[in-house]
């Protein structure tokens, strides 16, 4: 986008989800009940397991770290979406977009990085069982869990970096729920071509990178767990991989659909950015919790501690 007058932007306004006037408190109690179950889905995930030794195991020790992360990506993004729908509460400081950006995209990759890390987790406790205690001790699991968090960081800085080095015209209305990359590059006036090339590869690459990696841990899974010969064995072997199947596809389908096609940010987009912003980070301790027989009993026990 090309503009003649260049100007240094205070704030943004951003134009958030189109919606008829008579929805408007309809609209803003829906986002505040999901926040607000959001929130306390994912603390209970994180008590049930700190309070039951039996899950301080590592492959809930990187749940624990999903259900921050989908805390605070909704908290990054939703509460801004519930103002929206106050008179004036679109309106964003451009420090505020700046954050929002750069957290969104940091939080988000790390989720990504800690899915890979969740299936190799399950890869190494199915396939490799004898070697499982000794190669994931609580040294490596802090590594890697740290490890998503450094890889997370580098990649926000620089897609964030990219984005707001570039000079902003007068127009400050930003035509999507959040500050997002393709939303605000529409606003800047210079050549943008670098900055969509680069996120598409970037994105592309880690998004494919890590998607090969939880494809080819799953491969080995599976080929392992048709091996186990009884089905009691075989079932207990793949619930405690559904759940994470489940989540990986919920996260990857949206993330495809929004930063991985060419000439995205449509009316669409809008509505996929809802479901991965506000709904998935709600719909994670949900599936665990029916999906996972361990967090099913540990929340029972639990349940029947208290009077």
């Amino acid at each position: 986008m090309e503009c003649e007058n260049q100007t240094s932007l205070t704030e943004f306004i951003l134009v958030g989800l189109p919606y008829p006037e008579d929805l408007r408190a309809p609209l803003f109690m829906f986002f505040l009940l999901v926040y607000l179950l959001t929130l306390v889905g994912n603390l209970v995930i994180l008590l049930v397991v700190l309070l039951s030794s039996q899950l301080h195991k590592p492959m809930y020790w990187f749940l624990c770290h999903l259900s921050f992360l989908d805390m605070t990506v909704s908290s990054v993004v939703v509460p801004k979406i519930i103002t929206g729908f106050l008179e004036n509460g679109g309106i964003i400081s451009f420090r505020g977009c700046v954050s929002q950006l750069f957290f969104f995209h940091f939080l988000g990759c790390t989720e990504c990085f800690l899915y890979t890390v969740m299936a190799y987790d399950r890869f190494l406790a199915i396939c490799k069982p004898l070697h499982y205690a000794t190669i994931m001790n609580r040294r490596a699991c802090l590594f890697l869990a740290m490890g998503t968090y450094f890889g997370g960081c580098l990649h926000s800085l620089m897609e964030t970096a990219l984005v707001f080095r570039l000079p902003f015209g007068r127009r400050n209305q930003v035509n999507y729920i959040f500050c997002d990359i393709p939303a605000v590059l529409k606003l800047v006036c210079a050549d943008t071509t670098l900055n969509e090339k680069v996120t598409m590869v970037d994105v592309g690459l880690v998004a494919t990178t890590c998607f090969f990696l939880i494809l080819t841990s799953y491969v080995y899974i599976v080929s392992t767990v048709l091996k186990i010969r009884s089905a009691e064995g075989r079932q207990r072997a793949f619930s405690t991989c559904t759940a994470h199947v489940t989540l990986v596809v919920t996260y990857y389908v949206p993330l495809v659909f929004i930063y991985l096609r060419p000439g995205s940010q449509g009316p669409l987009d809008g509505m996929v950015a809802v479901f991965y912003t506000s709904l998935t980070p709600l719909l994670n301790p949900i599936i665990y919790t029916l999906r996972n027989k361990d967090i099913k009993i540990a929340l029972m026990r639990l349940s029947s501690r208290t009077p």
